[in-house]
């Protein structure tokens, strides 16, 4: 992904409202499901790590990324966004080959 490819994502993303919020249990696999499936309907999401978890923002953003087949757009305190194209029909085209 391009400087300006993450950019316009970053600009869209600040539109969005937050959908999940990792908690005391980490990154577990029903989060990873649930996230993987809204990443599928929505292709960007944000997600928020609350202070009670034992990992890092970073450290979430990173894992749900690699678990999920998505990308990290940006992590901002305790805030992330994930970015994952559809294969046909993507909202983020206009943007440009990702």
């Amino acid at each position: 992904m391009t400087g300006k490819q993450r950019a316009a994502l970053r600009k869209a993303s600040m539109e969005i409202d937050t959908v999940f919020q990792v908690g005391k249990g980490g990154v577990e696999p029903s989060v990873v499901k649930a996230t993987a499936d809204c990443l599928a309907a929505r292709e960007l999401i944000k997600l928020r790590v609350l202070e009670n978890s034992p990992l890092g923002t970073r450290d979430v953003a990173e894992q749900m990324a690699e678990r999920t087949g998505a990308q990290v757009v940006l992590v901002r305190g305790r805030t992330f966004v994930l970015f994952l194209p559809k294969k046909k029909g993507s909202a983020f085209e206009e943007i440009g080959r990702l």
